[in-house]
């Protein structure tokens, strides 16, 4: 997708995995709510009455994008809120039990696990990380013979390489006691997966060009849940606050347009994506992952480059990219899901290319030509 920059020169977006452009199909979505919607949801009113259909409509929308009940869909502010909700849950005060997890997940993941930890609330057993970019099905069936563990936490596809990670494997492993939550944030809209195997599930809209703000979190009728807040009774209590019907609006939006066409569209993206990669290549960049991925995100070093100067050298010649999880930007570190699969020097010289739905052959080739012209000047 190509951006103005202050209506200057267009720029070349390649950082779909941070965020999405929303799609004029949410934007009229929202623009429709504002006008029509904004009364309080939880009035009795008429006001309200509209207010809250929008945001039924998008419990309904978001349910179906999963294959899960509407009533087992608790809307959060995002990706992030829902993780924490899920893990904290699982391990509520006061109670302490095992939870497997790996280096491969977000920030919103590891920090919270590791905050479990400190507070006694969770033994962490940190899973071993293939090269590959994938959890190591072979150490949570390790881990398991040790003893039981209350939670397993998983991606559906890592937001840095776009590994797809093997769902059904690790889920196949797990005994009825043990839940298995799945942040799906990457992957909804782009790829299949066996969303049945999770118990709970984290969503966010603008991963699938809908809004910032708004996403959710989805369980099994057996999944308990306790309140990070505490105040109305909103998402069953759950998540007290008001909901934003303007945001309900766009995720429903997004959350059709995923469920009808979205790993059709991205699909057509793997060639660009192949292509841009085999380019870099022959530059003498190195793949950072192999095996099964997501077909939109590439993730390579460059020996003579450390991966944020390329990527100021880069946003210097209108090319969008990141090197890590815009979660974790603006951080001396290097990214910690290349140094888990790869070590340091490597994850130092990483970057980020991730494509979307609206990403030309075009904006590919002009990327091509501006890779080499930097790229020449380390040589």
């Amino acid at each position: 997708m190509t951006t103005s920059a202050n209506g200057g020169s267009a720029r070349v977006y390649l950082d779909w995995n941070a965020t999405t452009p929303p799609s004029d199909e949410v934007l009229a979505a929202m623009q429709s709510a504002a006008k029509d919607a904004w009364g309080n949801p939880a009035s009795v009113h008429g006001d309200g009455r509209r207010a809250r259909a929008r945001i039924e409509a998008a419990r309904e929308a978001t349910a179906a994008l999963v294959g899960a009940d509407a009533r087992d869909v608790v809307l959060t502010s995002g990706g992030t809120e829902a993780n924490n909700l899920a893990l904290r849950s699982a391990f509520p005060e006061g109670s302490k039990g095992r939870l497997l997890t790996s280096r491969l997940e977000h920030p919103s993941i590891v920090r919270l696990a590791e905050a479990l930890a400190a507070e006694g609330r969770a033994e962490v057993v940190w899973l071993r990380v293939l090269a590959s970019g994938h959890v190591d099905v072979d150490d949570v069936r390790a881990a398991l013979a040790i003893g039981p563990a209350r939670l397993v936490a998983v991606q559906a596809v890592n937001h840095e390489t776009g590994a797809v990670q093997p769902l059904e494997a690790i889920a196949a492993l797990l005994p009825p006691e043990t839940d298995l939550h799945v942040d799906a944030v990457q992957a909804l809209g782009k790829v299949r997966f066996p969303a049945k195997v999770a118990t709970t599930m984290s969503v966010a809209a603008h991963k699938m060009r809908g809004p910032k703000g708004i996403g959710a979190l989805v369980t099994r009728p057996c999944a308990k849940l306790v309140p990070l807040l505490f105040g109305g009774a909103q998402e069953r209590g759950l998540r007290p606050g008001t909901v934003d019907p303007v945001g309900a609006a766009g995720l429903e939006a997004a959350a059709n347009s995923a469920r009808a066409s979205g790993p059709v569209r991205y699909a057509r993206v793997a060639a660009l994506r192949d292509e841009l990669e085999g380019a870099l290549v022959r530059e003498g960049g190195q793949v950072n992952g192999s095996g099964e991925r997501a077909p939109h995100v590439l993730n390579v070093s460059f020996s003579t480059w450390r991966g944020p100067e390329l990527v100021a050298a880069l946003d210097l010649e209108g090319v969008s990219v990141s090197s890590g999880s815009a979660c974790s930007a603006g951080t001396a570190e290097p990214s910690p899901v290349i140094e888990a699969m790869l070590g340091r020097e490597r994850a130092r010289a990483a970057i980020r290319l991730s494509l979307g739905d609206a990403t030309t052959a075009a904006e590919v080739a002009r990327v091509i030509a501006i890779m080499r012209r930097v790229l020449a000047r380390a040589a």
